[in-house]
């Protein structure tokens, strides 16, 4: 059987109808305009990536709320705004993100958003069933510059290191010193820290070395250790 006739790629289309449709999706880039999003190539990549296939089909009417959503697993699908922002923090004042890991793919929609904006994009996630989910979506989309790979998030990806961008989905009490070693010269990682409270936080690897800023207040899923 074909692994992608029953996704909800299959039942609502890659274009979407309804509560689905471009229409809607342009809503959702309006609204992340509103709440202080500029960079229009990140608008333009979010506008790209038909959401509504990557979450499940009972919340595919709420695809493009600024919300978000259950994936199963004790996961979630990101906040549009919250991916935005942080690809924007990649973005900003460069021209493009270069090569790219992602930790934490989840059910893909991220990756594919990366996946507008740099020429290679490698994503590790620690729950294979979550991960053969984002490889449906992936061939779906035909997003084919996206290497998917089962593996523990804190020690990156060493093999295809060194990235020019590292964003990462989960927060970690610390900053993994594997992700810091891997980031190239002239790369930033962003990704939110500590546990009750959290924060956004971007290192830049600059000529004098990692410069940190702290950033908004934030919540996500714990970075766990291990491959399940």
């Amino acid at each position: 059987m074909n692994s992608a006739s029953s996704s909800p790629a299959a039942r609502h289309g890659v274009q979407g109808i309804g509560m689905t449709s471009q229409r809607t999706r342009a809503r959702m880039i309006e609204r992340l305009r509103q709440k202080g999003i500029a960079n229009e190539r990140v608008l333009q990549a979010m506008s790209a990536v038909p959401r509504h296939i990557f979450v499940e089909e009972a919340l595919a009417s709420r695809a493009y709320e600024d919300t978000a959503l259950p994936l199963g697993l004790g996961q979630t699908i990101s906040q549009p705004y919250i991916v935005a922002r942080m690809i924007e923090l990649l973005l900003n004042n460069r021209p493009g993100l270069g090569k790219t890991l992602e930790v934490g793919t989840g059910c893909g929609y991220q990756a594919a958003v990366l996946a507008q904006l740099s020429p290679e994009v490698y994503s590790v996630e620690r729950l294979a069933a979550l991960l053969d989910k984002a490889k449906t979506h992936m061939r779906v989309l035909q997003q084919f510059n996206v290497r998917l790979k089962l593996a523990d998030g804190h020690f990156g990806l060493p093999e295809a290191a060194p990235f020019d961008s590292i964003i990462v989905a989960a927060a970690g009490a610390a900053i993994p010193a594997d992700l810091l070693r891997q980031l190239a010269p002239g790369g930033r990682l962003v990704l939110p820290v500590g546990g009750e409270s959290q924060y956004l936080c971007m290192l830049e690897y600059t000529s004098e070395g990692f410069v940190e800023t702290r950033l908004d207040p934030v919540r996500f899923v714990p970075l766990l250790p291990g491959i399940q």
